[in-house]
């Protein structure tokens, strides 16, 4: 099993029931995948280098998760057409 990271940026116009929603809907697709979650880290709202979507600001969200090397195309690909998810990114994590 592979460690990796899954980087959420989330509107910051929806309220916090929906946002939290969005978070735990994108983790159901990890273990609905086969994957194993190990961490979530929410870094709050920041500014965003540029602007999305008419938004300048984004809520920050690393999921840490342990799965085989299919799993994160298959996240991708359900994340990729989730509303409210302004942009995502899944890395492999290095063994340190």
């Amino acid at each position: 099993m592979n460690k990796y990271e899954l980087a959420l940026v989330v509107s910051a116009k929806i309220e916090d029931d929906a946002r939290t929603a969005t978070v735990e809907k994108a983790k159901e697709y990890i273990t609905r995948a086969g994957g194993n979650i190990t961490e979530v880290e929410e870094t709050g709202k920041k500014r965003l280098a540029y602007e999305i979507q008419k938004m300048n600001e984004g809520y920050y969200y690393f999921i840490q998760f342990e799965a085989a090397s299919t799993v994160p195309a298959a996240v991708e690909q359900d994340v990729r057409i989730m509303d409210n998810v302004l942009r995502f990114l899944c890395v492999r994590k290095d063994e340190a």
